[in-house]
C-alpha cells in the first residue's frame, strides 16, 4: 500500500464515521445550548451543598446530560465548590459530566448501539455515585456550610441579581431571545469546545480501521478481565472528550474488542488525564483524586464485565450493531448535516491548531490549547467560570498562580 493509498483510505474511512455521527452531533449540541439557557447554576449550587449522600446523588445525576470534557468541567466544578457544593457533591460531578453528555449519548446510539447508548450514562452514574459516596463517608461535609447562590442572568450577565431579582429578570428576556442565545451558544462556544478534539478522535478512529491488523486487536483486548485492565492503563492518562472517544470505541469494537472492554476505554478516557488529575489534587486533595481514580478503575470495569455478559447473554455481536442507528437515516441528510457541521466547525478547528502550536509554555488554561501568543484573555473562548479558572482574562502567564490560589482557598483536605 502506497502512503498516497494509505492517507486516502484514512481519510475514507474517517468520514464514513463522520457522517453517522454528525446529525447526532447537532442534536446534542443544541441540547447543551438548551440546558444553558434554562439550568439555573444557582439552583444547581443550591443543592449539592448538604445531605452526605443525597448531594451525590444529584450532582451524578445533574452531570449526566451536561456536554463538558474532563478539563472544560473543572472550572464549572470549581465554581460549584466555591458556592458551596461539599468535596462528595464535587467529586461525583467531576466524574458523570465528563464519562457522559447529551452530544456523547447521541454519538453512541448513532456509532453503537442501544445497549451501549444505555450502559454509557448509568455506569458513569454508578462510577460518579461510588466515589462521591466514598469521599463524603470518610470527609463528611460541614453541616453548617451555606451554599452561595450565583443570581446573575445566563443571557451575558446583564444583571447580577441584587438591583433585579431574578424573579422578576427572568420576565425581561422572551422565550425567542433565550432559544436564540442557546442556539448561538451551541454553535459557538460550546462546539469550539470539542470540535478540535473530536475531529482528532475521528482521524484516530480511521488510523485504528486502517493500521491496525484485527489479529493484534483480538490478541489482547478480545475480553476478559486482562484486557479491561490493559484499557484502564492506555485510558486513564489519555486525554480525550467522551465525544471523541466514541468513534476510537466504534473502530475498536469493529477490529474486535470486546464492547465491555470499549466501555472502559469510554469511562476513564474522557474522566481522567494528567492535566485534571493535577488540577484535582489542588481542588480536592490528595485522598479525594485516589478515591477518584479508584473509583473509576473499578467501578468501570465491573460495568465493563457486565456488559460483555449482557453481550454474551443474549448472543448479540457488538460488531454486526456498530452504525445501524445512523444507517436508518437518508443519505441526504447525513451529508447535509456533516457539511453543516464543518461549517462550523472552520473557526475551531483554525483556532484549535494556532493554540496547539503558539501557546505560551506555562498556561494553566484547564480548557486545552486555547492560548496564542497574541491573545492572553480567552475572552472569545470560555464561559465566566472558565475565565475565572483560567485567570479571570489576565496574562496567561499568571494564569497557574491565579488558578492555584483559587483552589487552595477551598482545599480542605490536602494533608
Amino acid at each position: 500500500m502506497t502512503m498516497l493509498n494509505f492517507i486516502y483510505n484514512v481519510l475514507v474511512a474517517s468520514w464514513n464515521m463522520l457522517e453517522q455521527a454528525s446529525i447526532y452531533i447537532i442534536f446534542g449540541l443544541l441540547v447543551g445550548g438548551m440546558l444553558k439557557m434554562f439550568l439555573s447554576p444557582a439552583y444547581v449550587a443550591s443543592h449539592l451543598g448538604s445531605g452526605r449522600f443525597s448531594s451525590v446523588f444529584k450532582a451524578a445525576l445533574l452531570g449526566i446530560p451536561i456536554p463538558l470534557c474532563s478539563c472544560g468541567v473543572l472550572p464549572a466544578a470549581t465554581s460549584l465548590k466555591k458556592q458551596g457544593a461539599n468535596n462528595g457533591a464535587t467529586t461525583a460531578f467531576l466524574i458523570s459530566t465528563p464519562e457522559s453528555g447529551v452530544d456523547s449519548i447521541s454519538i453512541t446510539w448513532a456509532l453503537l448501539d442501544p445497549i451501549m447508548t444505555i450502559a454509557r450514562p448509568i455506569s458513569a452514574f454508578i462510577s460518579a455515585f461510588t466515589a462521591g459516596c466514598a469521599e463524603n463517608f470518610f470527609n463528611p461535609p460541614d453541616k453548617n456550610k451555606q451554599a452561595i447562590p450565583d443570581l446573575s442572568c445566563p443571557m451575558e450577565n446583564c444583571s447580577d441579581g441584587t438591583d433585579c431579582p431574578p424573579e422578576k429578570h427572568k420576565h425581561h428576556h422572551s422565550l425567542a431571545e433565550k432559544l436564540k442565545t442557546g442556539v448561538y451558544y451551541a454553535a459557538t462556544d460550546l462546539w469550539a469546545d470539542l470540535a478540535g478534539w473530536f475531529f482528532v478522535g475521528i482521524l484516530l478512529a480511521g488510523l485504528i480501521s486502517v493500521l491496525i491488523p484485527d489479529e493484534m486487536i483480538t490478541g489482547y483486548l478480545g475480553g476478559g478481565l486482562g484486557s479491561m485492565l490493559l484499557m484502564l492503563t492506555f485510558g486513564i492518562p489519555l486525554y480525550i472528550c467522551a465525544t471523541a472517544s466514541t468513534p476510537i470505541a466504534a473502530a475498536f469494537i469493529i477490529k474486535g474488542v470486546s464492547p465491555g472492554t470499549a466501555l472502559v476505554f469510554l469511562l476513564v478516557g474522557p474522566a481522567t488525564n494528567i492535566t485534571s488529575i493535577s488540577v484535582l489534587l489542588g481542588l480536592l486533595g490528595k485522598r479525594a483524586t485516589a478515591l477518584y481514580l479508584l473509583s473509576i478503575a473499578i467501578v468501570s470495569v465491573l460495568c465493563g464485565l457486565a456488559v460483555d455478559a449482557v453481550y454474551l447473554y443474549f448472543g448479540i455481536s457488538a460488531v454486526a450493531s456498530v452504525g445501524q442507528a445512523a444507517e436508518l437515516l437518508p443519505g441526504w441528510l447525513m451529508t447535509s448535516a456533516t457539511l453543516l457541521l464543518l461549517a462550523l466547525s472552520v473557526r475551531p478547528i483554525y483556532t484549535f491548531i494556532l493554540g496547539w502550536f503558539t501557546r505560551k509554555k506555562g498556561c494553566g488554561c484547564p480548557s486545552g490549547s486555547c492560548c496564542t501568543k497574541d491573545d492572553h484573555t480567552h475572552s472569545h473562548i470560555h464561559s465566566e467560570p472558565e475565565k475565572t479558572a483560567c485567570g479571570g482574562g489576565k496574562s496567561c502567564q499568571n494564569s497557574d498562580s491565579i488558578k492555584i490560589q483559587s483552589l487552595s482557598a477551598t482545599h480542605e483536605d490536602k494533608k
